[in-house]
């Protein structure tokens, strides 16, 4: 794909300290229990489990997330977008350099090591067994395997497995699988599709299911004696963590009571429970109260640096112009326009809200988008000003302005061939025509005829 250059103006490198900062993610706490490794606006963190300054472990301008500790402490490994799409990373626990250790075009993600520490167990969409029934999805990964000095991948498992954890000496493995492809960050679901916690023997090749709860069951995770299990669930109307005997998986108690929001990423080291909550870090001591961490981050603001960025990839949908000399697309959430034979582009947005949906008007004289403002995605025009400049990316005056806008979410935008009338979605699940000189309406379909995932996405009548 052809490279499109964007100079991006911005300010100096600066330092700033926060105390108490929120949403701190994807906590992981070390074997020892002594650290807990975090994320914190795309980088990787880790603090002393007892609070204080948490110190910096990744200083790339890609998104760095998902630590997990080797059983020894000495490494973490995580998920890294650096070439696109997440990749499996290894490093120093102390920092430094991290070695990448998977190379595939689809998003993978860290789950454990395996029980020697040899190689780290990750999950992603790379290729079902000929074999299995399973219909390819998506939402439905694989469980794969890779050396930590970097090797071939091997696959475990074609089903889904998720949030992996190996008994001490690896005979067993606890995960929660993947019915279907329900978005893992929904609360209150209640479905035949939620999640449940399985058992497997790595010597009988045997799984089993431990629990049939209605709720969502996820994230297991052996107790200190691997007697027991704990695991998030949310029985109690939201994810709280609870305790289960694995002999005997229905003897379930639950042993925090957090109220609205809910428990994320358990993890537990040295009988040390660790979690987040509302954007927070806890630990729990088996059998006592949950205590949260407090934490000083002092980092760069790596989005303050002078720099060049490369546009060859991140780019989401594009559009040719009706003359074949543009091609206007969405990178980034902002709207620009290049040219198809020289390497010339121009930025038409450059708000803090997200715009999609982008297409010609008519004779190319204008680029049409969707632009989620004031809580609503709303249909914009952005036109040149001067009629002697007859091409976007060399224009030097353009202005903008709202062409469908109401109270309902308008999106997917589509001028007729010959620019009279104009097609897009209203409220989400109405398709209508308007006529642009009359402002009359025609619906077309309702929502009785369509259905959709997300905004924007496939549409089914």
């Amino acid at each position: 794909m052809k490279q499109f250059t964007l100079l991006l103006t911005l300010m100096c490198l600066s330092m700033y300290g926060q105390e108490n900062p929120n949403w701190m993610r994807h906590s992981s706490i070390s074997p020892d229990g002594s650290q807990i490794a975090f994320t914190y606006k795309g980088d990787i963190y880790k603090v002393n489990a007892n609070g204080g300054k948490a110190q910096q472990l990744t200083f790339h301008s890609a998104h760095d997330y998902k630590a997990i500790w080797s059983n020894d402490g000495s490494k973490i490994a995580f998920a890294s977008n650096r070439y696109g799409n997440f990749d499996i990373y290894v490093m120093n626990a102390e920092g430094g350099k991290a070695t990448r250790l998977t190379f595939h075009s689809n998003d993978e993600n860290p789950y454990t090591f395996t029980n020697n520490d040899k190689e780290v167990v990750f999950g992603a969409i790379r290729q079902d067994d000929v074999n299995h029934r399973q219909y390819p999805h998506r939402s439905q990964s694989e469980l794969y395997s890779v050396p930590v000095n970097a090797g071939r991948v091997q696959q475990i498992f074609t089903i889904p497995a998720e949030s992996v954890q190996y008994s001490k000496d690896g005979k067993i493995m606890l995960y929660h699988d993947v019915k279907g492809g329900e978005n893992e960050w929904r609360k209150h679901h209640t479905s035949a599709i939620t999640r449940d916690i399985w058992i497997y023997n790595t010597k009988t090749n045997e799984h089993k299911m431990i629990t049939t709860h209605t709720a969502e069951d996820r994230q297991p995770v052996f107790s200190s004696d691997e007697k027991s299990a704990y695991f998030l669930s949310e029985r109690s109307g939201t994810f709280n963590v609870h305790k289960m005997d694995i002999n005997n998986p229905k003897n379930v108690e639950q042993v925090t009571s957090f109220k609205l929001h809910p428990v994320r990423f358990l993890s537990i080291g040295n009988g040390i429970l660790s979690f987040g909550f509302d954007g927070e870090l806890y630990t729990m001591k088996e059998g006592e109260k949950p205590k949260k961490i407090k934490v000083t981050i002092v980092t760069q603001d790596k989005d303050n640096t002078d720099k060049f960025i490369s546009v060859n990839g991140g780019i989401n949908e594009m559009s040719i112009s009706p003359n074949g000399k543009e091609i206007a697309f969405i990178a980034r959430g902002e709207v620009f326009v290049t040219s198809v034979d020289k390497s010339f582009t121009k930025r038409l947005t450059n708000t803090p809200e997200n715009e999609r949906f982008v297409s010609w008007g008519p004779k190319g004289e204008s680029v049409i988008y969707s632009s989620e403002r004031n809580g609503k995605w709303s249909v914009y025009k952005t036109e040149k000003v001067r009629k002697e400049e007859p091409f976007f990316y060399a224009s030097t005056l353009i202005k903008e302005e709202p062409l469908i806008e109401n109270k309902l979410d308008n999106y997917l935008a589509q001028y007729s061939p010959d620019g009279k009338k104009i097609a897009f979605i209203e409220g989400r699940r109405t398709l209508k025509i308007k006529d642009i000189d009359s402002k009359k309406e025609v619906t077309l379909l309702t929502p009785k005829d369509l259905f959709h995932m997300r905004d924007g996405d496939k549409y089914f009548t």
